[in-house]
């Protein structure tokens, strides 16, 4: 468990952040600016917090109150930057050995090393030097020389960043695997919302230095009044989804929720498999009564849970379908035509070739991050 309750003035900017997050990872998003990686440096130690408290894994590293500041050094916390920082005149395995120099866990160091880089398939380049790595070969590096420092949390600021679309598809999903697979928290800065939907098991949504909401992804991604905090974002919104079926005749593949059924293009997921898609809030049409005769094969029963204005003029509905959460975007003159308003009963349309398959993770399909509609796994 991380515990943060900090307020700490940077000239005339004010951080005031309060959040409680556990295993998995936390990502914290919002804009440029909005003071997420002043939050991680004061986790790490890289900023002195001028009141409050932070402790990690049960461990006090800070109190102002009492006194208690544990240095950087002895946090016991690993820190991935926006760049690898790897030591250009050292192999990948000698890289990667320095952060095990660190490890406490002395008598289960080549264990660990195997592990990890199994964990991070970098196996062919540990006798490479960086010069000879690919970005998202350097990230991979710079994410086990971390994990070797045996952490009891890994904070991770914006490490696709620098990376070109290729690369990010190929750092992907490997992060997913440490998510899952590493039991070590992490605390992810970013402000991609495509990044946070794939990855985040949950969300602290951070806006002008002030934690505006905490909850898992589909919690807060569905919520249509947090956008505009986060910046210029399309809405759109995050369903928990398993594979039910295929059908091999037409190319599609059937997706089971708390919400009922959603049609997609076909996937190579075998059934069973649990994934994410996220559906934009402008490829979602709205009816007043259940549509006939259209070519559209997903139509939800949903009803409206508030409608927020958004800056183009038109007004995000925000939708609740069975067990989650949906988003709309309709002009007003719409919105008064279908006589929207919290209550109302409505049927949500979905086009099934609006729901980009490309971005399956693990597929060799996989094409570049964007706001497309996307299904991931989990």
């Amino acid at each position: 468990m991380l515990e943060v309750d900090i307020d700490h003035r940077l000239g005339t900017f004010m951080l005031d952040a309060h959040f409680r997050s556990g295993l998995g990872l936390t990502a914290l998003f919002g804009r440029s600016g909005a003071g997420k990686t002043s939050i991680i440096n004061a986790i790490a130690g890289l900023i002195r917090p001028q009141q409050g408290r932070i402790v990690i894994d049960g461990s006090v590293a800070v109190d102002t109150e009492r006194g208690i500041y544990t240095p950087a050094h002895r946090r016991r916390v690993g820190y991935v930057f926006q760049e690898g920082r790897l030591f250009p005149h050292l192999t990948v395995r000698h890289n990667l050995l320095f952060g095990h120099w660190f490890s406490p866990d002395r008598e289960r160091r080549s264990a660990r090393l195997d592990d990890v880089v199994d964990l991070l398939g970098i196996g062919p380049l540990l006798d490479r030097r960086p010069a000879r790595l690919s970005g998202g070969e350097k990230q991979r590096v710079a994410i086990g020389r971390a994990l070797l420092s045996s952490p009891r949390l890994l904070l991770m600021d914006e490490p696709l960043a620098s990376l070109d679309a290729r690369r990010k598809d190929e750092i992907l999903p490997y992060l997913e695997r440490l998510r899952d697979g590493a039991l070590v928290p992490i605390v992810y800065v970013s402000h991609s919302v495509a990044e946070v939907s794939r990855l985040a098991t949950t969300i602290v949504l951070i806006s002008d230095g002030k934690v505006r909401a905490v909850g898992p992804v589909q919690e807060i991604m569905g919520r249509a009044e947090l956008y505009p905090l986060a910046g210029r974002f399309e809405a759109g919104a995050v369903l928990a989804v398993r594979v039910a079926a295929h059908d091999p005749r037409w190319g599609l593949s059937e997706l089971a929720g708390g919400f009922g059924k959603l049609v997609v293009p076909r996937l190579d997921s075998p059934v069973g498999t649990a994934l994410r898609v996220r559906i934009r809030a402008r490829d979602v049409t709205l009816a007043a009564i259940a549509p006939s005769g259209i070519s559209a094969l997903n139509v939800l029963p949903a009803r409206v849970e508030q409608l927020v204005p958004t800056a183009e003029g038109a007004l995000d509905v925000q939708l609740r379908l069975g067990d989650e959460r949906l988003l709309a975007r309709v002009t007003r003159r719409s919105s008064e035509a279908l006589g929207l308003a919290p209550g109302r009963e409505v049927f949500a349309v979905i086009k099934t070739v609006a729901i980009d398959r490309g971005n399956l993770s693990g597929s060799s399909e996989a094409s570049g991050l964007d706001d497309d509609n996307e299904i991931f796994d989990i």
